[in-house]
């Protein structure tokens, strides 16, 4: 009975991974229609469990309540996930100590999402709480993905470093973008490649990155001047030219140097690269249309998928792998 408990195990996983992937959407979807405080009260909206036809600001409130309810349906999923690792607990295959992380990931998000609100949008919470979306989302994937078995040949179990390099890159410029957009900074630069018309136009970074201001402050709608703005902006796509090309090599790394379905995963992230890109500046040079902002938020999600799907796959190269099933040994002998 255990590998049909864990095959559930991992099915659980994959779904609450599509359904974390739509809250991810879901809550960019909340913050681009300025529906952050469409419930000014939590759990609830304006002591309801649905927003009443008379509430003001109906149809943020609507966007606001919806993300909740999808969002509350993940928790269920991964409750289910952490009593079935505790159950599994004995089985080798079964990862625990994942399990437990991401519940204790998801509990803080919920506090974060409580914050959120009563912190009327401060920007270090928003952006903590995107975080948190996305750690949830990557650890459901790798909860989903079955355990290696393929052996991997020298040239692939060297590029486990680079993979970890591109994540950190990757994570770095996500945090740029959740505070671009908690500060309201993406209409800061309206033009492309300049800046207001300026390679390097007036930009104060000493406010720009100010992570905490106290409490009792409103920031929707922001409350940095536009020189900060400007700052963070130009920033953000410092980051994305540094973070877009050290994927984009790392993608070219993969596809040429593996085979199978690392290369494949190599091809993947290559095309997803590119398209984040296309999105980014596309959102730029359309004035940050609602439709393109959002599947600009939902690229960023995509490419962590893709990324913990590469390092799950050279996992094994960090405990040491020998050769290949049927590949040559360093000493140029086939394996057994």
């Amino acid at each position: 009975m255990r590998e049909p408990r864990i095959l559930w195990f991992r099915r659980l996983a994959l779904v609450g991974t599509c359904l974390a992937f739509c809250v991810v959407v879901l809550g960019a979807w909340v913050r681009l229609t300025d529906a952050g405080l469409g419930c000014p009260d939590w759990p609830g909206c304006y002591g309801h469990v649905f927003p009443a036809g008379s509430t003001y600001r109906f149809a943020q409130a609507v966007h606001e309540m919806v993300h909740r309810y999808v969002a509350s349906s993940l928790v269920l999923i991964i409750a289910g996930l952490a009593v079935l690792a505790l159950i599994n607990r004995r089985d080798p295959e079964q990862p625990v100590a994942p399990a437990a992380v991401l519940f204790a990931v998801v509990c803080l998000q919920g506090l974060l999402g409580m914050k959120t609100v009563t912190l009327k949008l401060e920007p270090l919470i928003v952006t903590a709480h995107l975080f948190g979306g996305l750690t949830t989302l990557a650890i459901l994937r790798w909860l989903s993905l079955p355990r290696e078995r393929r052996r991997l040949t020298g040239a692939e179990r060297g590029l486990a470093p680079f993979a970890v390099v591109g994540f950190a890159v990757l994570a770095l410029q996500i945090f740029l973008g959740g505070w671009t957009s908690t500060n309201y900074a993406a209409v800061a630069c309206p033009d492309l490649p300049t800046c207001q018309r300026s390679f390097w136009p007036a930009m104060d970074f000493k406010d720009a990155f100010v992570l905490w201001r106290g409490l009792g402050i409103d920031y929707e709608g922001g409350v940095l001047a536009n020189p900060a703005r400007v700052a963070i902006h130009v920033t953000h796509r410092l980051g994305a030219v540094v973070a877009g090309l050290t994927l984009l090599s790392l993608g070219i790394m993969v596809a040429a140097r593996a085979r199978g379905r690392l290369k494949v995963i190599g091809g993947v992230l290559i095309v997803a690269v590119l398209a984040q890109i296309s999105l980014g500046v596309s959102t730029v040079h359309w004035g940050v249309p609602l439709s393109i902002a959002t599947m600009h938020n939902a690229g960023a999600a995509f490419l962590v998928l893709v990324m913990v799907t590469l390092l799950h796959a050279l996992w094994p190269a960090t405990r040491g792998q020998g050769p290949p099933v049927g590949g040559p040994d360093p000493h140029g002998n086939l394996a057994k």
